[in-house]
């Protein structure tokens, strides 16, 4: 009866009532739903969006033709890399030098650091380096192999060993090296058989060319690495290198230094140097490479001579700004400024003189100065050669023979005439040191030691005013002043702070 009762009461009635709504609703939806994929010319437009899903999902076929230039590619990038990776070698330099330390902290704590005598002892340290070579030329007669590299890469090493992919290593000895081209070669002596390198001609390399890169950077043997040469004939490399180098985009690290650069026919057309990077040496795309036509007489001159020789002009380059230029009256013009000239040197003798912008050498363009420097590097002494020069508005042709660079005539500034280098007074400067806007003349940079100028007392940033006794208004004028007026002597007056001075005479 209590069952009878609770089953007739009234909250079982509403949750029957309740659970069947639900039921109603559950089974209305899924009727609803059912009907609607049946619907007409609804199943065929759901089967044609379901179609479109899987071809979407499905990868696109490759156009074979782009296929084919893919796989060539491939393969042309294949064949460079077999090329070239065995005429690639890893250098291993070991460098030692010794330091004297004090016997013990209490002495120098006590003396301080003292240079020799009792309580000092020697210690040595020894640093390993890497970097990479290039094997360019071989003698069978003596089994022996030449690997061209950068001189930083050898620098100060007491050994030099070479890793030739992994397989073999051998003792080396350094054959030469020439900090100014950054160039260095060592030799090893095996009966083993290794590739030489096949040289091609930098002359030929354009920005958008492949470039490939092989070497051991980081220590990874014979790694390679493929990018574009980015640009040609950059100049400002560090440590005073006098090269035009190749830009490129081509992966180079630490330990890449003295591989090779080469083209898609496998030939190298660079030797890898230096990089920019704001990220503490690592690869950001801005690698740079010595062409290789700045060492294929580097190579020769190595092996018969261990040491380079260089071509001597005999004058002191300078870039030309606009503001220069303008005052010379060559704006527009390329170039390089030829602000002094040594006395008894080759420019002396073909009539070179100071304030000549140097525009051609045998014909070709002078972009500027270090690639002109570069470009007479490599003229062989005795022999002769045409320079164009714009002088006072007018184009010369002046022959020259050439003579052999020396530090001792390069270095005899008592000869560099006149022995200063001068700008003009442009607005910039008038307001930087505060010279009136009525003054005229050209300002001095700093004379060089012993020169001329600098015997007479000349001094940085003195207003030559006059030269000679002939007014000097602006660089023109005093370059004219110079070439007409100044034979056996030369003297100056100058403005300095606000007082007016007359150097004393200077007799060559």
């Amino acid at each position: 009866m209590a069952l009878v009762k609770h089953l007739s009461s009234k909250k079982f009635f509403i949750f029957n009532l309740v659970l069947l709504g639900a039921l109603f609703g559950f089974s209305l939806a899924f009727l609803s739903f059912s009907c609607s994929r049946l619907l007409p010319g609804q199943a065929d437009k759901g089967q044609a969006t379901g179609v479109r899903t899987a071809q979407a999902q499905e990868a696109a076929p490759v156009p074979k033709n782009s296929l084919e230039v893919a796989q060539n590619l491939q393969t042309a990038f294949k064949a460079v890399a077999d090329k070239v990776q065995p005429s690639v070698v890893e250098l291993k330099t070991t460098s030692t030098r010794r330091q004297q330390i004090p016997n013990g902290i209490p002495w120098e704590f006590f003396f301080g650091p003292q240079d020799e005598g009792p309580g000092r002892r020697e210690r040595e340290y020894r640093s390993q380096g890497l970097g990479s070579g290039i094997i360019v030329q071989t003698d069978a007669k003596t089994n022996t192999y030449y690997v061209l590299t950068n001189a930083h890469v050898v620098k100060d090493a007491d050994e030099i060993e070479i890793d030739a992919q992994g397989e073999r290593t051998y003792p080396a000895k350094l054959v030469g090296q020439d900090e100014r081209k950054d160039l260095a070669m060592v030799s090893f002596t095996t009966q083993d058989k290794h590739p030489v390198a096949e040289l091609g001609d930098s002359d030929d390399v354009k920005t958008g060319d492949w470039a490939i890169a092989v070497g051991n950077p980081l220590g990874f043997m014979s790694s390679v690495t493929m990018g574009i040469i980015s640009a040609v004939g950059r100049t400002n490399g560090p440590g005073g290198n006098i090269n035009d180098f190749l830009q490129t985009d081509a992966s180079i690290n630490q330990g890449n230094s003295g591989g090779a650069l080469v083209n898609i026919r496998g030939e190298v057309i660079g030797i890898n140097t230096w990089i920019a990077s704001n990220n503490g040496g690592g690869s950001v795309g801005l690698g740079f490479a010595i062409p290789i036509n700045n060492a294929k007489r580097t190579i020769g001159e190595f092996i018969n001579k261990g040491e380079i020789t260089y071509g001597w002009l005999g004058v002191s380059l300078a870039e030309a700004d606009n503001d220069i230029k303008s005052a010379l009256g060559v704006s527009g013009k390329q170039g390089a400024l030829a602000s002094m000239v040594f006395g008894g040197s080759p420019a002396d003798k073909g009539g070179i003189l100071p304030g000549d912008f140097i525009t051609k050498l045998d014909g070709k363009d002078v972009r500027g100065v270090q690639q002109l420097q570069l470009a007479v590097g490599d003229l062989i002494a005795g022999t002769q050669h045409n320079f164009t020069v714009l002088r006072g508005g007018s184009s010369v042709e002046l022959k020259v023979k050439i003579e052999e660079r020396t530090n001792d005539v390069a270095s005899n500034n008592a000869k560099l005439w006149p022995g200063v280098m001068i700008l003009p007074l442009t607005d910039k400067i008038r307001e930087e040191l505060k010279i009136s806007k009525t003054a005229s003349g050209v300002i001095a940079l700093q004379p060089v030691d012993k020169s001329p100028a600098a015997v007479m007392g000349l001094q940085r940033n003195d207003i030559i005013t006059a030269l000679n006794g002939e007014p000097v208004k602006d660089m023109a004028g005093f370059y004219k002043a110079l070439r007409e007026k100044a034979g056996k002597e030369l003297w100056f007056d100058v403005l300095r702070g606000d007082s007016k001075l007359e150097m004393p005479h200077y007799k060559r």
